[in-house]
């Protein structure tokens, strides 16, 4: 599924372009508490890769220059302790994915901001869903708030 932020608030505040895409229900998806060899975790990272190209290409997400990246995932009904972050791997497959169809240049700090993670309602076989959005359509103060500075206080380059 796609959406596109609606037209301004009245209120002024403009909201940039932003995609919801879901890939299938009941992917595996790959945490980082998992203990597989990373030779027998490589085909669940090209079926997360290659679902999230397909969605791409499917929902037609145009190229992008720059772009904030968000990833709920809504884990199976059956995982009792949810902490987002842990499939960061998946969101990262994911990531690497919408770079292959051409969304985004690659997947560096000059082109992205995330994979930030979010936890959604379990359901049956868990699912991964990326909220994208259009860093070139928001104002550099918007971005700043949701990119914390990166030096250390006191700190000399």
């Amino acid at each position: 599924m796609t959406m596109t932020a609606p037209d301004p608030a009245p209120t002024g505040i403009h909201r940039p372009r932003s995609w919801r895409l879901e890939l299938p229900a009941q992917i595996t998806l790959v945490n980082a508490n998992d203990r597989r060899h990373p030779v027998k975790q490589a085909p669940y990272i090209k079926v997360i890769r290659n679902a999230a190209w397909a969605m791409a290409r499917h929902h037609k997400l145009p190229a992008l220059q720059r772009a904030h990246i968000f990833y709920v995932i809504h884990p199976d009904t059956k995982t009792r302790r949810r902490d987002p972050g842990n499939w960061s791997p998946s969101a990262k497959a994911a990531v690497d994915g919408l770079v292959d169809a051409g969304v985004l240049p690659d997947d560096n700090k000059n082109h992205l901001l995330g994979p930030d993670p979010r936890i959604g309602d379990p359901v049956k076989g868990s699912q991964l869903v990326l909220w994208v959005t259009d860093l070139d359509q928001m104002h550099p103060d918007h971005i700043a708030l949701l990119n914390p500075p990166t030096t250390l206080p006191g700190a000399t380059r």
